[in-house]
């Protein structure tokens, strides 16, 4: 059986994604789904995330990207493929 394949993702999530608990359940569902790397908030409302997993794990957590929180209201979820740093965990950036 081969090893999983680690992927990096950069996601731009635009929307009401600040002041609803966006970060916070991003770090939960990276958790969740086994993620590393980082969450935070842009100067310009949007949140942005640097997200590290195994394929299938990846896919889910941008699923849940493009969802959000209940008190979210994504509107466009930029994805761009990012160089894998092997992030140890999940941080909230400030």
């Amino acid at each position: 059986m081969m090893g999983s394949l680690i992927k990096n993702v950069h996601l731009t999530i635009t929307g009401r994604v600040q002041g609803v608990g966006f970060r916070y359940s991003a770090l939960q569902k990276a958790k969740e789904h086994n993620i590393k790397g980082y969450v935070k908030n842009q100067y310009d409302g949007s949140v942005f995330i640097e997200a590290e997993g195994d394929g299938t794990d990846l896919d889910h957590y941008i699923l849940w990207c493009h969802k959000g929180p209940y008190s979210a209201r994504v509107e466009h979820v930029l994805q761009v493929t990012g160089k894998v740093k092997n992030h140890s965990s999940f941080l909230v950036k400030h």
